[in-house]
Formats: C-alpha cells, sequence, structure tokens
C-alpha cells in the first residue's frame, strides 16, 4: 500500500508509452487480470480490518478507476489510428475499365411495358397510373359490376379488414381499369391514354400468378365507333409483334364497363422448334392449315354508364377500352411457356431472356431488338 502512488504512476506511464492496441491489452491484463497487482489489491481488503477498509479502500478503488479510463482512452486513440492508416492506404481505381461480359439486364415485363408506351405515344396515347389498393367503387361500383358479380367474391379478390374513411371495402385492384374512372375525373375529356401496372387476383398456376401486369387503354372523344377500336389494335398488334400479316377476329362477348363488348383473337402460325416441338408464333391467318386463333385482348364500346360514373355526357362522349396482359404477350413474343418464371428471380433465366439496359425500344430501330 506504501508504493500505491508510484504503482499508478508508472502504469499510467506505460499505458500512455503503449505504441499498438496489444500492448495496452498486455497492461490491462498486468493490472486488472485476474493475477494483475490491482486486482490483488482488492482482495488484500479482504483481510483488513474495518477502519483499515473503509481508509484504503476508496484508494484503491480510485485507482483501478484511473487505470480502467486510461486503458480505454490510449485504446481508442490507437485503434482510431489503426483505422486511418488503413482507409488511407485504400483506394478504388475509377478508371479501372468495365467488365467484359456485361452483368444484370432488363426484365422482360419491363422491356415490354417500354415498348407498348413506344407505341401507344406514336398513336397519341398518353401514359397513366392509379393506386394500387383501391376502393371498391373505383374497382368495381363505377365500372358497372354489380354486388353480385363473380368478381367481387372473397375468392377471387384480396380484400383488405379496414374500410376507407368513407365506409368503402378496400382491395388490391383486380384490374387497370380503375384508372379510367380516376382520369375521365380528373381530365375530363377527350382522352386517350393507356393505363400499365400491376394488377392481382387469388390464382396461381402455370399461366396465372396472385400478381401480374395489365394494360388498358381508353379513348373518350365525339363520334368513336367499333371501326377505330379495330384499327387501334391492329396497328398496336402489328407495331408489337413487328409482323404485316396479323389478322384479327372480333368476336362478340359480355363485358360489364362495354357494350358491346369484343374479344380479340388473333391468328398465328405453328413452327417447328429447334428440339422438334411445335411452337406458336403470332402472324398470317388463323384458318391456314398450320395455324389457328388464339385470344389476346378484351375490348369494346364503354358502358354509358361508365361514362356517367366518370363524369361526363353519354350523349356527347363515346369511346372504347381495351386491356390485356402484359406478362401474356412477352410469352407470346419471345416464347416463353411459364409464366411463374417471370417472378422466380432466376439469374439463369433473366439472362436468356433479359433485355440490355441500352436496348431502348423505338419505332426506327424496332421494338424488340435484343442485344
Amino acid at each position: 500500500m506504501e508504493n500505491l502512488d508510484q504503482q499508478q504512476a508508472e502504469a499510467l506511464g506505460a499505458i500512455a508509452a503503449a505504441a499498438t492496441p496489444e500492448a495496452v491489452e498486455a497492461i490491462r491484463v498486468s493490472a486488472l487480470g485476474k493475477q494483475g497487482w490491482v486486482s490483488a489489491l482488492l482482495k488484500s481488503l479482504g483481510g483488513m480490518s474495518p477502519d483499515q477498509r473503509q481508509s484504503e479502500g476508496p484508494k484503491i478503488q480510485a485507482v483501478r478507476e484511473a487505470v480502467t479510463a486510461a486503458l480505454a482512452a490510449r485504446k481508442a486513440t490507437l485503434e482510431s489510428a489503426v483505422l486511418e492508416a488503413r482507409l488511407a492506404a485504400e483506394t478504388v481505381d475509377l478508371s479501372l475499365p468495365a467488365p467484359e461480359a456485361p452483368r444484370g439486364s432488363v426484365h422482360p415485363v419491363s422491356q415490354v411495358m417500354d415498348e407498348l408506351a413506344e407505341i401507344f405515344a406514336d398513336m397519341g396515347f398518353a401514359v397513366a397510373s392509379g393506386p394500387e389498393i383501391e376502393d371498391d367503387w373505383h374497382n368495381f361500383t363505377a365500372l358497372n359490376m354489380p354486388e353480385t358479380h363473380p368478381a367481387r367474391a372473397m375468392h377471387d379478390t384480396f380484400y383488405f379488414p379496414d374500410k376507407d374513411a368513407e365506409g368503402r371495402d378496400m382491395l388490391l385492384r383486380t384490374h387497370t381499369s380503375p384508372v379510367q374512372i380516376r382520369s375521365m375525373i380528373a381530365q375530363g375529356a377527350p382522352i386517350r391514354i393507356i393505363a400499365p401496372g400491376r394488377v392481382y387476383r387469388s390464382d396461381s398456376d402455370a399461366t396465372h400468378t396472385p400478381m401480374f401486369h395489365q394494360i388498358e387503354g381508353l379513348v373518350i372523344d365525339k363520334g368513336i365507333h367499333l371501326g377505330h377500336l379495330k384499327w387501334t389494335l391492329e396497328t398496336f398488334l402489328k407495331a408489337f409483334f413487328e409482323r404485316d400479316d396479323i389478322v384479327l377476329r372480333l368476336r362478340p362477348s359480355y363485358f360489364p364497363f362495354t357494350e358491346p363488348s369484343v374479344e380479340v383473337d388473333v391468328g398465328y402460325t405453328l413452327i417447328n422448334g429447334p428440339d422438334g416441338s411445335r411452337r406458336r408464333v403470332v402472324g398470317g391467318s388463323g384458318d391456314a392449315a398450320d395455324g389457328g386463333w388464339m385470344e389476346v385482348l378484351g375490348s369494346g364500346m364503354v358502358n354509358r354508364k361508365v361514362i356517367e360514373f366518370g363524369g361526363l355526357d353519354p350523349d356527347e362522349w363515346q369511346g372504347f377500352a381495351f386491356g390485356t396482359g402484359v406478362d401474356r404477350l412477352a410469352m407470346l413474343k419471345y416464347g416463353m411457356d411459364d409464366l411463374r418464371a417471370f417472378f422466380d428471380g432466376d439469374v439463369r433465366w433473366l439472362g436468356h431472356y433479359g433485355f440490355g439496359a441500352l436496348d431502348v425500344p423505338t419505332l426506327s430501330g424496332g421494338v424488340g431488338v435484343r442485344a
């Protein structure tokens, strides 16, 4: 105990002179370790009388705290110096060349979205968007879908447990058609828009997924008739598939939001694949011996009630609407056979079907140019 001040001074001096974190650790062990001299002093308190403990105990604790604080400070200083030296030595050469093999690719859905936007922009269409979390009024009621319509059923639609401020049911939109209503209310007429985006339905197999992509088209103007619709769809499909021999067939159908409604079939031709399988390629007459018809679009003249829900006078304004699956168009154009692969995130699939970042679709250069 007589040399306590001297021991403390020597320890603090050694700590201040330590040049590495390892040296600091060695001093800590010699002072505060199980066999250290500070620990030995603390153990000696047990053999002292009460008066001695009251007198010497605070001195020993003060030495312990001083040594501990000095160790922590010196360790922090040395570690900071080591980090600064390492950071100064590590450099990043931004002039390094890009890798020979480009990494990453544009997903086919994103590419097809860009292709569609390019084609319809050339025809004067603007791109509109809307919320993916919708209320049942915009998603169903304003589109002339009755309360008993099967699409409103819980097994087809993802509903939320809570209602909105107006007491309406909330859901994940089942189609992009609500964008039509929101656009008519916000912009009035005339209007010419496409509405690409994600939609959600409770379904899953090789050709259906719970989340998929749709594109909706809407034209509202004066004097619009079914001939305008057929010309628009034919022009679009010829530009998208980059073939002039596209043949359409319009079949009467029913959708609550259009009247009359038509399903649009496109002719395809069967060709032999490299593995000997037969593959459908869009183009040619569906009545040919080596071809057929397949449905690609739903469309029709906008129902009078829908125009009214959009805040317009159906006696003054008419229009047509159409919708199709973006994923399905990608499958048809680029020869994909399983919709689920679109959402697996397999880099091998993306490496095969993905597009280069610079493959920007243009009508002059070709909307389907591949890297």
